[in-house]
């Protein structure tokens, strides 16, 4: 896995109907990690009137929608965090599988868990893929490339920039075997 690190006990679950909440809870923190990101005198990451943020767009299809697939990422039994993957396609249209949105927590960072939820992500949904990072998310325009180019199955990763309309900020494109 290059200098990417590849902690014990990482695993990656389909999330069932019953963990929604769970992902809804977790949801939470990711957009509060956004936040901090937020340009000034943007409203975007307000808190809402009970101190928390909205949920998180389009979550429930998750579990109703085809194309759509929620995982839970646990190290050993504790959840560490949660990835959404679907078809959209952040230069237009529909692409194979998308990673719509992914978060570990922040007590699981810089320890391998993240790429190494990425590799097992990757080795069981094969296909033609895209991952989008919001162009002020310096972390993440730094993880996915080296998460990405660490699988043993992916070939041709493109970094294509996003036109500005469908989506501002890098998008990864690659196979996975």
């Amino acid at each position: 896995m290059s200098d990417l690190k590849r902690p014990q006990g990482v695993r990656v679950d389909t999330a069932s109907k019953a963990e929604r909440r769970l992902i809804e809870g977790l949801a939470q923190f990711y957009i509060y990690d956004f936040s901090e990101m937020e340009p000034p005198g943007s409203t975007d990451f307000a808190f809402e009137a009970d101190g928390g943020f909205g949920p998180l767009p389009y979550l429930e299809t998750y579990w109703t929608e085809a194309g759509r697939i929620p995982l839970i990422i646990r190290v050993g039994e504790e959840v560490a965090g949660f990835a959404l993957i679907n078809t959209h396609s952040h230069r237009g249209g529909a692409v194979e599988r998308n990673m719509g949105e992914f978060f570990v927590a922040r007590k699981f960072r810089r320890q391998g868990v993240a790429a190494e939820a990425v590799r097992l992500i990757l080795a069981r949904y094969p296909g033609r893929w895209e991952a989008a990072v919001v162009e002020r998310n310096a972390a993440a325009k730094a993880f996915w490339p080296r998460a990405i180019t660490a699988a043993a199955n992916v070939t041709g990763l493109e970094r294509i920039a996003g036109d500005g309309e469908h989506w501002r900020g890098p998008i990864f494109a690659f196979n996975a075997a």
